[in-house]
């Protein structure tokens, strides 16, 4: 895959005068993964949720592979796999037909359908309703749609939300082949030790503010563990 980069500049979101975000900045490259740390409420699915080109930045900028939101949408949502922190699935639809579907959407053979159940480990389940599914098994299935076209950059929010040991393990396996393969990803969490076991990169976010970045082995020389870099970064001891 070509090097390219994706990058946050100045970012800012309001709603109804409350200030959700306030300026985030990060930069992200091929062959790298980016955390975005923090507890509920910190701001995390707000930033993605914009880089993803859902919701509208109030300021900042936003590129991805040279490509502005704000100019060039259709070709910037190309570049782009999104896997929400959850989704209301259709009550008929099994698995592989959800995955048929924006496989059609994204103009993807069904052969790669097939291919990302498997990576999942969802191939033997693909004729069950996904409503029937755990909470984890509805989470491999958006793992699965925000992995069809190949693209450049994965976004994903809360991810590991609702995995079992087993597929928590899978899941930072399947980080560290896409990351391999020359993609970026950037994802949320509040789990430290998924973050300090496939992120490259932590930016710790509280009340929608930066409250620290830097490389996951910044952190870990300097504070010993992420866990600690946090707390520092909250001002707790």
């Amino acid at each position: 895959m070509d090097n390219v980069e994706a990058e946050i500049i100045g970012l800012y979101k309001s709603v109804k005068k409350q200030q959700i975000v306030e300026d985030i900045s990060f930069r992200v490259s091929s062959g790298h993964v980016l955390a975005l740390c923090g507890g509920n409420g910190a701001g995390k699915s707000t930033v993605l949720r914009m880089l993803a080109g859902i919701l509208q930045p109030t300021s900042g900028e936003i590129i991805v592979n040279k490509m502005r939101w704000s100019k060039e949408r259709k070709r910037y949502s190309e570049q782009i796999g999104y896997m929400p922190d959850d989704y209301h699935f259709n009550q008929g639809l099994t698995a592989e037909e959800v995955l048929q579907f924006w496989a059609a959407l994204r103009k993807v053979s069904k052969e790669r359908v097939t291919e990302v159940l498997t990576m999942v480990g969802l191939a033997d389940q693909k004729k069950k309703r996904v409503t029937t599914f755990s909470k984890g098994m509805r989470q491999r299935v958006l793992f699965a749609q925000a992995l069809l076209s190949k693209p450049p950059l994965l976004i994903m929010d809360e991810p590991t939300n609702g995995l079992d040991p087993f597929w928590m393990q899978e899941f930072t396996n399947l980080i560290k082949q896409i990351k391999e393969e020359g993609h970026m990803v950037v994802f949320s969490t509040h789990q430290l030790e998924i973050a300090d076991d496939v992120a490259d990169q932590i930016v710790f976010m509280n009340q929608g503010r930066n409250v620290g970045d830097g490389s996951t082995e910044e952190f870990r020389e300097q504070f010993g563990s992420l866990h600690a870099a946090f707390h520092h970064s909250l001002g707790l001891k």
